[in-house]
Formats: structure tokens, sequence, C-alpha cells
């Protein structure tokens, strides 16, 4: 790919190799040192050595490590696995439709997936974590499938107001169906958990089904980047270069879903932290998705982290709810967003 205004539809082409791959190091130092903060604060703080030694010398006769290793480790890897996932699958759908306001929050895959999440609860008997995840991603699917269609059936196809709309209606009704079926069901404060998102009761058990379903699809994701980044250019000029714009996205949909279902699956639906973690990697490493995808993974990760340990600390030892710490800084990004009108470049 050149950088001519030609080659891309007249629409600019800017990659920083050298900026991505000092933004990559220092986020990689950022999710370290985010990690160690998050398991060492809480109700009981530990300090840092009593932290090394319950990782690479467990004891579980000592009450520090059984902390650690039991309760505060495991939920800041799930922290971090699902902002990855939020992240990249933001990405993702912001270059397929070109439009800045892309998030699985917000086009109706979280919705979706909690509708799928309540079906699970309410009418599979014996529900196991893997079903859980399961049901998600058919309920992701179904979102994605009707914010689509619904936003594609007028005359001149999708536009990103178009999705937007189609997101919110959307986003409306499988929350109202997976609150309904609930309510039915007296299954209000189990799913309840999830609809304010939280990390807190993850298990190493959980994670050894959601890390590596993440890992795959974030690394599909790297593999198909430069196809996203030709496709994020437009049809036409995808076209014109060779790409097979349909297989390209029916594989990266799919990444979607199953990175969207994952991490609510976890962590519940919590939107915005795909709309606005790959806007910011986008301002620092350029519209090349080769630097936008692994930036926004880890950066998503970090910002997860640090948006559990401040629902832990704000109010102790009562938790806030994660989702209302990620609304409080993407709202205002969102309203920002719609008032510039901005379409990504």
């Amino acid at each position: 790919m050149k950088h001519t205004k030609n080659s891309m539809n007249d629409k600019k082409f800017y990659s920083r190799p050298a900026i991505g791959t000092i933004v990559l190091a220092l986020s990689f130092l950022l999710l370290a040192g985010s990690l160690v903060l998050a398991v060492s604060v809480g109700a009981a703080n530990i300090a840092f050595y009593d932290v090394w030694k319950a990782v690479f010398s467990y004891n579980h006769s000592r009450e520090a490590d059984q902390i650690i290793m039991s309760l505060r480790l495991p939920r800041e890897i799930g922290a971090a696995v699902v902002g990855a996932a939020f992240a990249v699958s933001g990405a993702i759908m912001q270059g397929m439709t070109k439009n800045p306001l892309a998030d699985p929050g917000l086009l109706g895959l979280n919705a979706g997936a909690s509708l799928g999440l309540a079906v699970a609860f309410s009418y599979v008997s014996n529900t196991n974590y893997f079903t859980i995840m399961i049901f998600s991603f058919i309920g992701a699917g179904i979102g994605a499938v009707l914010v689509f269609g619904i936003s594609s059936m007028k005359r001149g196809g999708m536009t990103p107001l178009r999705i937007t709309l189609a997101g919110a209606a959307v986003t409306a009704l499988l929350s109202s169906l997976g609150e309904g079926i609930a309510l039915l069901n007296k299954l209000s404060q189990s799913i309840a958990f999830w609809t304010a998102g939280g990390v807190s009761g993850t298990t190493w058990a959980q994670l050894k089904i959601v890390a590596p379903t993440v890992f795959i699809g974030i690394l599909i994701a790297i593999i198909f980047s430069r196809s996203l980044t030709i496709l994020s250019f437009g049809e036409d000029v995808a076209k014109g270069l060779g790409q097979r714009t349909l297989l390209t996205r029916i594989i990266l949909m799919a990444v979607v879903l199953i990175l969207a279902g994952a991490a609510v699956s976890l962590v519940g639906a919590i939107a915005f932290v795909g709309l606005f973690i790959p806007h910011i990697v986008r301002f620092l490493v350029g519209t090349d998705y080769r630097w936008i995808i692994p930036c926004s993974a880890v950066l998503g990760s970090v910002f997860m982290v640090l948006a559990d340990t401040a629902a832990r600390m704000i109010n102790p030892p009562f938790e806030t709810p994660m989702g209302a710490i990620v609304a409080v800084l993407g709202i205002p990004f969102f309203l920002y967003l719609a008032r510039k009108g901005r379409m990504l470049t």
C-alpha cells in the first residue's frame, strides 16, 4: 500500500511503525504494572514482595497467597482478557463498517449476548460455563444479523448513521427481551450481575475456556489485519486491489462474534471499551490495522484492569459496577464523536 490519495479512494493512509513499536512496548509495560497494582491493592493491601512470592512460590498456608491466587489474580487476568476482546472487536467493526461509532455494546452484539445468557439460565438445565459462552455467541450473532439486516433494508445500503440507529434500536429490544425472560423466570438478580458488569468471581476454570478463545480470535484478527486495512478504505478500493471482500467480512465478523460473546459471558454487557480504545490507538499509530489490532488489544487490557481496580477502590469494601466506571469515560467520548460527525480516515 502506498501513501497516495488515488490508491485509497482519496483517503489518507498513514502508518507509523516506529511509534507503533514504542506504543506496543509501553503498553505491555503498563499492563504488567497495572496487574501488579491491581493484585496488590484492595480491602487488604498486599506488598509487592508478597505478590511475587504468591505467584512464583505459592504456599496454600499463607493467607496472602490464597487471596492473590484464588481471588485477585484470576479476576485481573479476566479483566485483561475481556478488555482485549472488546477493544479488538470494536476496532474490527470500525474498520469494516467505516463507522467511528461502531462498538459491540452500541451495535446490539452485547445485548444479544446478554439475551443468550438469560435464555441459557432460564431454559437450559445444568448450565456450565461452556454452555453460557455458546449461548453468548448465538445471541451476539442474532444481534449482528438484526443490526446489519435492518440498516441495509433501505435503498443505498448501510451507512454509518443507519448502522448506529439500528444498533440503538436492536440494543433496546434485545436488552428488554433479556430482562423480561429473567423476570419471568425469577432470575433478575443473576442477570443483573452481567448487566452491571464485573469480573468478581472469575475462576481459573473459566479462564481456561475464555482466554484461549479470545487469544485465537485476536490472532486471526492480526492475520487479517492487512486485509482489514484495505477494506476500511471502501469496497471498490478493496476489490480493485484484489481482495476477496466477502470472505474477509465473513471471517472478521465471525471473529467479532467470538470476541464479543466470550467477553460478555465473563464480564457482562459493557459498552464503550471497543469505541474509544481503537480511536486512541488510531490517533497514535495511524490507520494501519497491522498496528491498530495488537495495540488495541494491549491497551484495552490495561484499561479494563485499571477500571476494575477503580471499581474496587472507590467505595471499599463495596464494589462499584465496572460498567458504570467505563460509562463515565465512554459516554462523553461517544457524544464528542457524534457531535463532530467524524469518519474514519
